[in-house]
């Protein structure tokens, strides 16, 4: 389960699935997690490039419509409020997120935004990689079953970017406005 989900990039999710399945397997887990995602300009190219034609990547696409405020606003309210009726154990992780965008979007705390944009998630990445660090012991990260993780978490990162290419590709065959098959490899959440 935990190699489905490094093959989205989801680095958190990652972490806190292989703590709560395989504690032993954390370490080598979040080192997949975490490489695949500082890859991604590496490792996603080549397979966009494949997958498309010239003309394909040189649509242009048009905004539907514009987002209103209150929309941006309700959105990260309204996830909140179902995620913690629905699923109450991913409230936390799904909490920050929709904490980090409100204080965007609401406009009214701008400061403490460009904060946690800038200066605040640089600190707690590098906390998070010396966590991470201090779980990984050499001796258990050098085995076979620690570099198959490895492998199938690249193969399925490349696997969901390639699906999410596929998927745009497939789209533009039942809709009137093109979409830029590119934009399909922004489904791996490692991608903004």
């Amino acid at each position: 389960a935990a190699i489905g989900i490094i093959g989205g990039a989801d680095g958190p999710t990652a972490i806190y699935l292989s703590g709560k399945l395989a504690p032993e397997l954390l370490g080598a887990i979040a080192v997949a997690a975490y490489s695949y995602m500082a890859l991604v300009p590496l490792i996603q190219p080549p397979i966009m490039k494949a997958l498309t034609t010239e003309t394909e990547r040189k649509i242009r696409m048009v905004q539907l419509r514009t987002v209103s405020k209150r929309e941006k606003i309700l959105f990260p309210v309204v996830l909140l409020l179902l995620v913690a009726l629905l699923l109450p154990d991913a409230a936390p992780l799904l909490g920050m997120f929709c904490f980090g965008n409100l204080m965007r979007e609401s406009g009214v705390v701008e400061r403490l935004s460009d904060t946690v944009q800038n200066g605040l998630i640089n600190i707690v990445t590098i906390f998070l990689g010396l966590s991470v660090g201090a779980k990984l012991v050499a001796d258990k990260f050098l085995q076979p079953q620690t570099l198959g993780i490895l492998l199938l978490g690249v193969i399925a990162f490349g696997i969901g970017t390639a699906a999410g290419v596929l998927m745009a590709k497939l789209l533009n065959l039942c809709s009137k406005n093109k979409i830029n098959p590119l934009i399909g490899s922004a489904g791996v959440s490692a991608v903004p």
